[in-house]
């Protein structure tokens, strides 16, 4: 088949964004006259650098001879290169995994994280307003990802490598290997430089770490992020009771890194303010009733079935207009008073959406409010049981009893210090990003923080499928990868929500689409005329791989054009053929065979934004021809490609 010119419809480009072009496109605009040509591997001329020429341009800012100040290690040429290198992966979409996969917005990503960054490029460039990461520790136990630059032993002095074998992408990193610290940095750096490209400008990255990486995960960032965009170094005190191991030392803490994707003026955390119980009378007032809903005011009487009647005190008298219960400290059936109140009903609604602790806690009936305020000001650097967060046994014993067995995950982070991190932003619809997510924190911080406030923040997680230990507390549970006990974790943290506080989570986001990191869904039937066998002619007759399904396609088709995972998809039948809607009607796809110009004109009659259909879903060009025509005709704006 023919494309281009003859058929005026164009092949969608479904490799990944190559960020090298995109950095010479941008010297480009500075430096035209320093663009040439060279050619690659296989003939084709591209732009390049002239960088005797660049270098002539800024002869009195280069620094000259061998005294330089630089960070560098074994490898970093390569790991640089790494970030801007394309990927053919894609992103296949789970939905027995997944929970609420039509309507909900967050995103659960298994696979290599460095793969995932890659294919986020162009969906998230400069979208993402939090990160939040907790990378393996480099504790010489500890394994690292085996990128397929890193480099063996042998290859030390050389800056190539291959990827391991076995297919392993995690090895082992003992501090006895004379690349112990490049390999770890060969991991991180591509992570990162593709991290900041998802940030937002008005972005921040936070970044856990221990003493065994602090000092080059520092000059690292300072590189990447620029260290004038260093917000600081945070100290979490980890626990009360360090290990008594050390000879040096009893660590009790740990570092959490902080930077801007550019500098702001003021960089802002928040203090938490929570007033002492304040009462809801006041004689000034005139009588009136205040209906407390069920499940939200707490209180210290004992279980029971308290009846109407006249409560109060000498000061104040108060009336219980229905019969009410309390279960285990909690009012859990409505509370209807008659008093002199200083709040009407839409204030006191108002309040327990924001977060307000409503209390009766005697049989006097008066209510009394602890009001939880937040201030925006300059964090401190320690962050502890003072600014609200707590430690890691108490993570530890919420998260074993959340999954119902101890140690599923080990020193899982506390959902209170990722919510502290992320208050940082004073947005409630933020999107926040875990590459590392292993134990799922960040999604349970999330839904939780939401349930809190009312917010509609958003996450995405991305975590490695690696198997499990043998005879390790996971196996023994049932679990085969990493992967199944995040997702477990997140689907228990949302029942506990539903249960907890079901007045407060109705309408939020507790579900999660799951995707899983795979090949590209098209085979590459990409190739030049010789290069063809007899054998190969029949197979290429449709270019999708078998087993791929419509949505396999669709989502391969978003995330080149740039469209965000979590956008809303409808499903429509028109003269019998399944035609998917995609954030109404900034992309309409269908993958059906044997389409009638009717069924075409149909879709540009909606005039969406971008159209695509399968390739041999035309028999020749001719009906190729009439696709572009019926577009032409009636929605000439409409962006057309065959995949």
């Amino acid at each position: 088949m023919e494309y281009g010119s003859n058929t005026g419809v164009e092949k969608l480009d479904l490799s990944t964004k190559n960020l090298t072009e995109d950095n010479v496109a941008k010297i480009a605009q500075l430096f035209p006259n320093v663009i040439t040509e060279s050619r690659t591997q296989d003939g084709q001329l591209r732009k390049a650098i002239d960088f005797d020429k660049l270098k002539d341009l800024l002869s009195q800012d280069l620094a000259e001879g061998r005294e330089t100040y630089e960070f560098t290690w074994v490898g970093k040429r390569d790991a640089m290169a790494e970030a801007g290198r394309v990927t053919t992966k894609t992103l296949r979409p789970d939905i027995e995994e997944s929970v609420n996969f039509d309507e909900t917005e967050n995103v659960f990503i298994t696979g290599d994280n460095l793969e995932v960054l890659k294919i986020l490029q162009e969906s998230y460039l400069n979208k993402i307003d939090m990160i939040y990461i907790d990378p393996p520790y480099n504790t010489g136990k500890d394994f690292v990802y085996s990128d397929k630059f890193q480099m063996s032993q042998e290859e030390l002095d050389e800056a190539t490598g291959a990827v391991d074998e076995t297919g392993k992408r995690l090895n082992p990193n003992p501090k006895s290997s004379a690349s112990y610290h490049s390999n770890w940095l060969n991991m991180m750096y591509p992570r990162l430089v593709l991290a900041r490209n998802l940030l937002k400008e008005t972005g921040v990255i936070f970044i856990s770490i221990d003493d065994n990486e602090q000092a080059n995960l520092k000059a690292l960032c300072d590189e990447v992020f620029g260290e004038e965009n260093l917000c600081g170094q945070y100290i979490w005190k980890r626990t009360d009771t360090p290990a008594n191991l050390s000879k040096t030392i009893r660590q009790s803490t740990e570092f959490i890194f902080a930077y801007r994707k550019r500098n702001l003026e003021r960089f802002y955390g928040v203090k938490k303010i929570s007033a002492s119980n304040n009462g809801l009378m006041n004689q000034t007032n005139a009588v009136h009733e205040l209906i407390f809903p069920e499940n939200v005011v707490d209180t210290n009487l004992k279980n029971g079935l308290y009846k109407a009647g006249i409560y109060g005190t000498n000061s104040y008298e108060i009336e219980l207009l229905n019969d009410t219960e309390v279960k285990e400290n909690l009012f859990v059936k409505p509370v209807r008073l008659k008093g002199k109140f200083k709040w009407g009903q839409e204030y006191l609604e108002s309040e327990i959406k924001a977060g307000t602790k409503i209390s009766i806690k005697t049989l006097a009936f008066s209510p009394s409010y602890e009001k939880v305020e937040y201030e925006r000001e300059v964090p401190p650097s320690l962050i502890d049981r003072n600014v609200g967060v707590t430690i890691n046994e108490i993570a530890q014993n919420y998260l074993d009893n959340l999954l119902g067995k101890a140690k599923l995950f080990t020193n899982p982070k506390p959902v209170d210090l990722i919510q502290y991190l992320i208050k940082f932003n004073d947005r409630n619809d933020s999107v926040v990003l875990d590459f590392f997510a292993g134990s799922a924190t960040t999604a349970d911080a999330v839904m939780q923080l939401n349930a809190e406030d009312g917010g509609h923040r958003k996450y995405i997680l991305a975590t490695l499928d690696e198997q499990v230990a043998d005879k390790s507390a996971a196996k023994e549970a049932g679990y085969e990868t990493i992967d199944q006990i995040s997702r477990e974790r997140v689907r228990r943290a949302a029942a506990k929500l539903k249960e907890d506080q079901p007045d407060k989570v109705q309408g939020q986001d507790l579900g999660f689409k799951a995707f899983k990191v795979d090949s590209s869904n098209f085979k590459d039937v990409y190739q030049t005329p010789d290069a063809y066998v007899q054998g190969d002619l029949l197979d290429s007759i449709s270019n999708v791989k078998e087993y791929r399904t419509d949505l396999d396609l669709l989502f391969q088709v978003m995330l080149r054009w740039g469209m965000e995972l979590s956008l809303s998809i409808k499903k429509e039948t028109v003269e019998g053929k399944t035609i998917y809607n995609v954030d109404n009607d900034s992309l309409i796809a269908c993958f059906e065979d044997n389409l009638t110009d009717n069924l075409i004109r149909q879709i540009a009659q909606q005039e969406p934004l971008r159209a695509v259909f399968k390739d041999d879903s035309f028999t020749n060009s001719a009906d190729k021809i009439n696709l572009t025509q019926i577009f032409k005709e009636v929605s000439p704006m409409t962006k057309v490609k065959v995949v």
